[in-house]
C-alpha cells in the first residue's frame, strides 16, 4: 500500500510542478476533501477547495521557481517540503517554504494541511 500511495503522491506532485494544478486537483482529490492552511479553519468539500485553488492560481503573476525539496510517506500519509518563489498580482515577490501533509484513502487525497511561516 505504501508504494501505491508514494506513486500517487509523486504523480500528483509532478503535475503540480508542470503547472497542472487544477487538473491535478480534479484527478487526485476526493469529493469530501478537507484542506487547511496552518491553524486556519479548514475548508470542506471539493467544490469549495477547487475555488480556493482557482483563486491561488489566478493570484500568481509569475512563478520563478517551484520544487519539492524533500518528501516521505508513512502509511496513508505523505509529506513534502515545497519551495515556491512567486510574484503575486498586485503584490511582492515571495520565496516560501511550506510543508504539505496529505492523507490518502482509496487513491484520493481526503485531507491536506499546509504548514508555513
Amino acid at each position: 500500500m505504501t508504494n501505491d500511495i508514494q506513486a500517487l503522491d509523486s504523480d500528483l506532485n509532478q503535475m503540480i510542478l508542470k503547472g497542472q494544478i487544477l487538473e491535478a486537483f480534479d484527478r487526485f482529490y476526493g469529493d469530501q476533501v478537507v484542506m487547511q492552511e496552518n491553524s486556519q479553519p479548514p475548508t470542506v468539500g471539493k467544490p469549495a477547495n477547487r475555488a480556493r485553488e482557482e483563486q491561488f492560481v489566478g493570484s500568481v503573476a509569475e512563478l520563478h521557481e517551484i520544487k519539492v525539496a524533500k518528501s516521505g510517506v508513512n502509511g496513508d500519509t505523505t509529506f513534502s517540503l515545497w519551495v515556491i518563489d512567486a510574484t503575486y498580482k498586485g503584490g511582492p515577490r515571495v520565496r516560501q517554504e511550506q510543508v504539505a501533509v496529505r492523507t490518502w484513502k482509496d487513491g484520493k487525497v481526503v485531507r491536506e494541511q499546509f504548514f508555513h511561516a
